[in-house]
């Protein structure tokens, strides 16, 4: 198992990274909170996580930027009926400080908000994880504003929600309202997936 990955950071897309490790190009799944933390970095070391397909065996890798955010992964893969894909997407939606937060409150409406969540596996999110939500403390999310052109900082929130999973014409309406709703001192990537991703 491997537990972490350091070196050259080949690409990085808000949904996937490319590490060079000794002249291997090893491709992790990221947040968008891991995106934001990592902001400018030319290297980088990622902690990881492994999924295998049971139907397959096929493999895919993800990172995290720290402990927290791979110890919130593993508690809420360890649901029934939450997958990789499911758990990503929620701290894409929230990050690692803020689904602690909705977890211990109680917060099945937040949870649903997040795509591929429903009614069912948000109340089972609460029940399996609440307590262990409730001894998590000092979870502190990143907050780096990326300082792209309005263009720029659109076509990355796009081409981040297709590779989420979303159809495009839907993803363009939904970044667009929510462009609409941010500041220019405040727009970034990350904020603007946020945003978007409470309407779609």
């Amino acid at each position: 198992m491997i537990n972490h990955l350091e070196g050259k950071l080949v690409e990085i897309t808000p949904t996937y990274v490319v590490i060079d490790c000794s002249g291997v190009g090893y491709v992790l799944n990221i947040s968008l909170h891991t995106f934001t933390a990592i902001g400018n970095l030319k290297s980088v070391k990622l902690l990881t996580h492994v999924s295998v397909n049971q139907m397959d065996y096929s493999q895919v890798a993800y990172g995290f930027i720290d402990e927290d955010e791979r110890t919130i992964f593993r508690h809420l893969i360890s649901v029934s009926g939450v997958g990789a894909a499911s758990a990503r997407m929620c701290l894409s939606s929230y990050g690692p400080s803020e689904i602690v937060q909705r977890i211990s409150s109680g917060d099945v409406a937040a949870l649903k908000k997040v795509k591929g969540i429903g009614d069912k596996t948000a109340q089972r999110i609460i029940v399996d994880l609440r307590d262990k939500m409730n001894k998590a403390s000092g979870i502190a999310t990143g907050s780096i504003n990326l300082n792209f052109g309005n263009n720029k900082v659109r076509e990355e929130a796009l081409i981040a929600l297709v590779m989420l999973g979303f159809v495009r014409n839907q993803a363009e309406k939904a970044v667009d309202k929510a462009i609409a709703g941010i500041s220019a001192e405040d727009l970034s990537v990350e904020m603007l997936i946020k945003q978007a991703l409470k309407t779609l």
